[in-house]
């Protein structure tokens, strides 16, 4: 007997050429479990592959689109066996973020509500990005112990300026203007509009052959919003943000901004330097790395080098943080972590090095993620500001 609506974690509809795939897991707020990424990939692979599907539209039930990967199944995993039955979850995890980055077919994600982590991980690349008065961008993995992971050396890498680095060192929050302005959403359309975009789309490609991206863009267009990025926002401080996340270390980069904090009162630079010295230092390091390198690396390379530094902190390579930061937040949730190292001047380089390495010749229950070659989409499309 097929299982109803309600207790499917995932839901996929076929609407003509159309194919959704809802994430329905409203009450976890749309975290994603192994099972969730497993089906994702098996249905998203075969519509791929089907001459019959025109679009993929990726949306969520509830009033979160996906606040990321459900982390507490992973601590689970690894309770209940090796420290390797957590990675498994992340090389799961990134072979669908692979795929969608790579996808041939046009794909829609409606970010309708907090967009977060593994959340990004799935919707980042979809050809158009659909954002609203209800959208919330964050990547806050510094503060659970991790640090920005499903390709975002790859994404946040391409932000302009040194932004990226500012949104993965300090876990920042961004509305949808805000990710129309810096090209992470490609159109703002009112909540209120979103069902009417979709008819739309779906009649459209009912009595086309063929439709094109350029079409299914003008319907969209047809629904979409000009907005205005207020003085205040994200967008309108980046030569600040510039100024201090251009250092080459993130202790220069945390110097800059008790500096700027001398000179100004504005509320993001005191967020920023509470954040950054709340987070897991040596998660704040992998990351600048990571991001730095992953400026000249494509998506696939961004991938691979993500996974072994996700391993060595499963591992406990370096530090017990993934765990600290998971039973801290998401577990006993008293917000309180013990970092060991517990100050970033306390991680060297060489730790750094350690848990980028793709050495683990004492542990044989690890591979390397080896991500097949796929070329690339050639229709990528900009923001509609």
């Amino acid at each position: 007997m097929a299982l109803k609506d309600e207790a499917r974690e995932v839901i996929f509809e076929e609407i003509g050429g159309a194919r959704k795939v809802i994430l329905n897991r409203s009450k976890k707020l749309n975290t994603l479990n192994y099972e969730m990424l497993r089906k994702m990939y098996e249905k998203l692979k075969a519509y791929e592959n089907d001459p019959i599907v025109k679009l993929v539209i990726l949306k969520a039930n509830g009033k979160v689109f996906c606040a990321g990967g459900d982390l507490t199944s992973a601590y689970t995993f690894v309770a209940l066996g090796h420290w390797s039955f957590g990675a498994s979850y992340y090389r799961k995890e990134f072979c669908l973020n692979y795929l969608l980055a790579t996808y041939k077919k046009p794909s829609l994600a409606i970010l309708d509500g907090h967009v977060m982590g593994g959340g990004v991980g799935i919707s980042i690349h979809s050809t158009f990005r659909i954002v609203t008065e209800n959208t919330v961008f964050a990547m806050p993995e510094v503060l659970i112990g991790l640090f920005p992971d499903v390709g975002a050396s790859y994404f946040l890498s391409r932000l302009p300026g040194f932004f990226g680095e500012y949104v993965g060192l300090t876990g920042a929050r961004l509305n949808g203007v805000d990710m129309l302005a810096f090209g992470l959403g490609t159109h703002f359309i009112p909540s209120k509009s979103i069902i009417s975009m979709e008819n739309s789309l779906e009649k459209m490609i009912a009595s086309s052959d063929s439709p094109s991206v350029a079409t299914m863009s003008m319907i969209i267009n047809e629904f979409a919003q000009e907005v205005n990025v207020k003085r205040d926002s994200a967008y309108s401080r980046l030569d600040m943000v510039n100024q201090c996340f251009c250092g080459e270390s993130c202790e220069e980069i945390l110097r800059s901004l008790e500096c700027l904090a001398l000179q100004t009162q504005d509320k993001w630079v005191h967020e920023a330097i509470t954040s950054m010295k709340s987070a897991n230092p040596i998660g704040l390091k992998i990351f600048l790395k990571t991001i730095r390198e992953g400026r000249s690396k494509n998506i696939k390379q961004c991938l691979e080098t993500e996974y072994v530094g996700i391993s060595h902190l499963l591992g406990r390579t370096i530090s017990n943080n993934f765990y600290e930061g998971s039973r801290a937040m998401l577990i006993d949730k008293d917000k309180k972590p013990q970092w060991l190292p517990s100050k970033l001047e306390d991680v060297s380089d060489e730790m750094v090095a350690k848990c980028l390495s793709r050495s683990f010749s004492d542990d044989d229950d690890w591979l390397p993620l080896q991500l097949p070659s796929r070329s690339s989409r050639t229709e990528v499309l900009t923001s509609k500001l």
